[in-house]
């Protein structure tokens, strides 16, 4: 029955090192300036040399630095120079290969940033889809809602959430058993994506409580919409559900039409709980 009413699809195990983007990305662009330093100095090293075997060929045109060529432990002027061309070619030899390497390094950190991001993508698009549903979940209506209000600022149109509890879900799956819960939750969820428009979307708030967005719609079409959401069985019970709406007012924050929505959805269980609790009474 868990696996049946869970929320959200389990989440990849990951370090908390690797889930945390701060950390990703610090690690990165310390990455990158401690190679970027490395060129630095690379350069710099190369400015060096640069200028120091150019001192040395100078030098080799002094014939006074050259006066003992006679004896065999003293380098004549064309020996010193073949010697400077020779040191030259192996520095260049090797600043080709640390460039090599720093690129390289730059392309394995790009991969890197770029698989990085399709796991982030990867993870946070599982966790905008309820598993046992295929519908949205809170997770992507908190984000999705910021969208939705900035639009009906921008175009001075309507925003409403219609509210659907299922009554008495919890015990009536009890009942039906895993399997027959499940099948219902799917033919739910099939129901309420049919009654959407194409901008609306459908969300599973909880276990028995689902959500409407229906942008650029008011309470005349907030009723057509909830009308053609028609009957909804588990097996072959029929579920008794409770509809409601809330609209965005100016100055609504994503938090508050989603506070007032949630409130109302309580309204309903409690409301349910109460005449469960009387109707047992009377018996």
């Amino acid at each position: 029955m868990e696996s049946t009413l869970r929320l959200r699809a389990s989440k990849p195990q990951v370090s908390p090192l690797m889930a945390s983007p701060t950390f990703r990305a610090q690690q990165a662009e310390s990455n990158l300036q401690q190679l970027r330093r490395s060129e630095w100095w690379l350069w710099l090293s190369a400015l060096a040399v640069t200028v120091l075997s150019a001192t040395a060929f100078v030098l080799t045109a002094i014939p006074s630095y050259f006066r003992d060529s006679e004896h065999f432990y003293e380098l004549r002027s064309d020996q010193a120079r073949w010697g400077i061309l020779c040191l030259l070619l192996l520095f260049n030899g090797w600043l080709v290969y640390r460039q090599w390497t720093f690129r390289r390094q730059k392309r394995e950190l790009s991969r890197d940033d770029a698989g990085r991001e399709d796991l982030t993508w990867r993870t946070t698009e599982s966790s905008s889809i309820d598993a046992a549903t295929g519908l949205y979940t809170r997770a992507f209506i908190e984000q999705q809602l910021g969208q939705e209000i900035a639009r009906a600022k921008r175009q001075k149109s309507l925003l409403s959430l219609a509210t659907i509890h299922l009554d008495e879900f919890a015990e009536i799956a009890k009942r039906c058993g895993p399997s027959a819960t499940d099948a219902a939750l799917k033919e739910i969820a099939r129901s309420l994506q049919k009654a959407c428009r194409g901008s609306d979307f459908a969300v599973r708030l909880a276990n028995d409580d689902f959500l409407l967005v229906l942008p650029e719609c008011g309470l005349g079409e907030v009723k057509t919409v909830l009308n053609r959401v028609g009957s909804l069985k588990m097996g072959k019970v029929h579920l008794s559900y409770t509809t409601g709406w809330v609209d965005y007012q100016p100055g609504d924050l994503p938090s508050d039409l989603l506070k007032r929505a949630t409130q109302l959805l309580h309204l309903y269980e409690n409301a349910a709980k109460d005449s469960s609790s009387s109707t047992l009474a009377a018996h």
